[in-house]
């Protein structure tokens, strides 16, 4: 299972240090890749176990114009079936 941490409140982007040793002690949880984004107000980290799509799943995810931002935990058991749609 993957692992996520995340730094609310301002001043936020001061601690990508802290977000570091959030994600070492996940390791753990996900030592394929790892994550992060940082912002004013907001530091997300995730750690990654792949099983499936070993190659893709690169977090965080953006929205094509790059306003939101998204790190997330699951696994879409039916994508072969909604690749064919």
């Amino acid at each position: 299972m993957c692992g996520i941490v995340a730094i609310y409140g301002d001043g936020a982007s001061r601690w990508p240090p802290r977000l570091d040793t959030m994600l070492d002690r996940l390791s753990h949880r996900g030592p394929d890749d790892q994550g992060t984004y940082v912002d004013s107000n907001i530091a997300l980290g995730q750690k990654r176990l792949s099983i499936i799509d070993v190659a893709g799943g690169r977090q965080p995810i953006f929205s094509e114009d790059r306003r939101r931002c998204v790190i997330c935990n699951g696994e879409i058991y039916n994508h072969l079936a909604l690749t064919q749609v």
